[in-house]
């Protein structure tokens, strides 16, 4: 798997929203290229998907429950970087970046900038 840009392989990966990276020089990566199960290419695609349903975007607040709500899409995150592992094992380096989106939101939202 090569990389977008002048790193040429990619060895070093980071999970985030979008959701695969690498992580020496930042470019996002097709998740077509990584050489993963069309079952774990669809759960990434799913849990990407669900990035930033804890913030009204037309109101540019963060929802009742939001913390909450990116608690448990970081903990996704986690659980399919461990899938990431098993199925490339050894192959890359992979990392979790979690979400901090929310409580961004929740100090702007109370005053604190």
């Amino acid at each position: 798997m090569n990389c977008c840009c002048d790193i040429g392989e990619i060895y070093d990966l980071k999970l985030e929203a979008d959701p695969l990276w690498c992580n020496r020089c930042g470019c996002n990566l097709d998740i077509e290229v990584v050489p993963i199960s069309d079952e774990l290419a669809e759960e990434l695609s799913s849990w990407t998907r669900k990035y930033g349903k804890w913030i009204d975007w037309d109101k540019d607040k963060l929802l009742p429950n939001g913390i909450e709500m990116e608690d448990d899409f970081n903990q996704k995150g986690v659980t399919l970087v461990e899938k990431l592992k098993q199925e490339i094992e050894g192959n890359y380096k992979i990392k979790f970046i979690p979400s901090t989106s929310a409580r961004f939101y929740a100090k702007k939202q109370n005053g604190f900038r």
